[in-house]
């Protein structure tokens, strides 16, 4: 019988201890559920991708035309990853991700979803701060590519717009680094972002200052270890 625990790699980072982790729960089947921890912090569980997966489908629903440039702004588990790469529109795909640690989990296939993204070719992981890249719009996302703009841009890193997985991404929440990041997207072009909690007016009316359109959805899903439905959010903003 396989382990019912069992911690796959674990590495200092910048931001403190990160950790793979697979368990087993009989109570839920003989699936293999994988974690990630930051130090005592649970960053994210396959057991709830619904609203990660739907930043993508969300994001790209409200994208036109063909032939997609895509950047996504955190790698996690891949969940967001795969998902876009289901929208056959998409010719390139840019995941960003600021821990070397968890692009070698992918590349070395620890997760499950590493195989996916490794045998896809319009697929390319990026190490980099998306923060960083965000706020300056002359070098861009792409370091083959100066300066070149996208279709949409997909962000799933801080737990929201006001609780932050580093206390330096504060500053990207504002109209002027939003802004810069805008830059980086086509005329009619996507942003798109992840948060753990119900829509945030302050957040809402901040994204109104630099997109034309900026919508919100709440995305439920069941969680099974409180026996009832729970909620995340996607914002979808349109560029003018």
């Amino acid at each position: 019988m396989p382990a019912l625990f069992e911690e796959i790699d674990s590495q200092s980072s910048p931001l403190g201890e990160i950790s793979l982790r697979r368990r087993r729960m009989p109570v839920f089947g003989d699936s293999d559920i994988y974690e990630v921890k930051l130090g005592d912090e649970f960053l994210m569980s396959s057991m709830f991708v619904e609203a990660e997966e739907a930043l993508s489908t969300l994001g790209l629903a409200a994208v036109q035309g063909n032939q997609l440039s895509v950047v996504v702004g955190g790698l996690g588990l891949g969940y967001t990853a795969v998902a876009a790469l289901k929208d056959e529109r998409i010719t390139e795909l840019l995941v960003v991700e600021a821990l070397d640690t968890v692009i070698g989990w992918h590349k070395d296939e620890l997760v499950p979803l590493g195989k996916v993204l490794n045998a896809d070719t319009r697929n390319r992981y990026v190490l980099g701060s998306f923060f960083d890249l965000a706020s300056d719009p002359g070098a861009g996302f792409d370091p083959n590519s100066e300066g070149k703009k996208f279709d949409a841009i997909l962000l799933d890193i801080d737990h929201s717009p006001s609780e932050f997985l580093n206390s330096a991404n504060a500053s990207f929440y504002t109209t002027e680094n939003l802004t810069l990041m805008a830059e980086q997207l086509k005329p009619g072009g996507v942003f798109a972002m992840w948060s753990q909690n119900l829509p945030e007016e302050r957040f809402e009316a901040l994204l109104k200052t630099v997109f034309e359109r900026a919508d919100s959805h709440v995305v439920s899903f069941y969680n099974p270890f409180q026996g009832r439905d729970s909620t995340n959010s996607v914002y979808v903003c349109v560029k003018g």
